[in-house]
């Protein structure tokens, strides 16, 4: 999931993933604020990324890749280009 946010003079873009097999992302929106999550199997929150939803330009859902999976790096709440290469 990628989010789009409002930066002042600029945006930045986010990318939440989920990291692991079976997991998956979920987002809500609640009191103003966007709050993107990596939820396992079972329910449980594994990480959150919140925004101010007043902030937040677009949410953009990524299909999940089918190839090896060597891009699982570990993204949440970091710029795109900001990642440590593995």
């Amino acid at each position: 999931m990628e989010i789009v946010v409002d930066a002042g003079d600029t945006t930045r873009t986010y990318e939440v993933v989920a990291g692991r097999a079976g997991r998956r992302v979920e987002t809500a929106v609640r009191r103003g604020v966007v709050e993107v999550s990596e939820v396992t199997r079972n329910g449980t929150v594994v990480r959150t990324a919140r925004f101010m939803a007043n902030r937040v330009l677009a949410l953009v859902e990524q299909p999940v890749p089918r190839e090896d999976g060597s891009e699982k790096a570990d993204r949440i709440g970091r710029p795109l280009g900001e990642v440590p290469e593995s």
